[in-house]
């Protein structure tokens, strides 16, 4: 899915561009996945690319411009995977809708580079102004996203509540990355995991 950011961009970017600016943001990710921030140049992203400096630096100016394009595609990534799973569930209840969205979240975070890469956003936040605003970004939208699945479940809560609950939910499912699921290698433990979870979802999505 092509980044949302560049993609509204006002300029004559063809798609071929497009194109590239998703590879860059591809080899990114590996990149900072595998080496974390202080890996990750701009030299090298354009190395792994196999293309120029100059041309990386065409569609992102500078490191943080490129993080920040990075976190803005996953996230967008994220909700192309939840529009598809609304578009195939019509007939399904909201609470149904709800849960295989989290489990498509769970999903994701324990996928090695996705993990890998919040991992280290995670614990730049702490230390960098900077990352830390995009940490903020993205949890919002997380938030908001929970908050539009879950809000009418529960008649007798209000949108407040609702919120309120959201925002656990995002600390409960941002959470499983510090269990280092491996939903391949101990697929067992993964779905007991992921059934305790949704007991937990259900209740706070539903309880009074």
């Amino acid at each position: 899915m092509l980044n949302s950011a560049l993609k509204n961009k006002p300029s004559s970017t063809t798609e071929k561009g497009l194109g590239r600016a998703q590879e860059i943001l591809q080899c990114a990710r590996t990149i900072l996945a595998a080496d974390g921030y202080a890996g990750l140049s701009m030299r090298r992203v354009a190395a792994e690319a196999g293309i120029s400096l100059s041309n990386v630096q065409h569609y992102y100016p500078d490191k943080d411009t490129l993080l920040e394009a990075l976190l803005l595609y996953t996230m967008d990534v994220f909700q192309s995977k939840i529009d598809a799973i609304s578009a195939a569930m019509t007939t399904s209840t909201p609470l149904e809708r709800f849960l295989s969205t989290a489990d498509m979240f769970l999903e994701e975070i324990t996928d090695p580079v996705t993990h890998a890469l919040f991992f280290e956003i995670w614990a730049l936040a702490s230390r960098n102004a900077f990352a830390s605003r995009l940490m903020d970004k993205m949890l919002a939208r997380e938030r908001k996203t929970i908050y539009n699945l879950i809000r009418g479940l529960n008649p007798d809560l209000d949108d407040e509540e609702y919120m309120q609950r959201a925002i656990l939910m995002v600390a409960q499912i941002e959470g499983m990355m510090l269990f280092r699921l491996n939903r391949h290698a101990r697929r067992g433990e993964f779905m007991a995991v992921r059934a305790s979870l949704r007991k937990a979802l259900v209740h706070l999505a539903t309880a009074a």
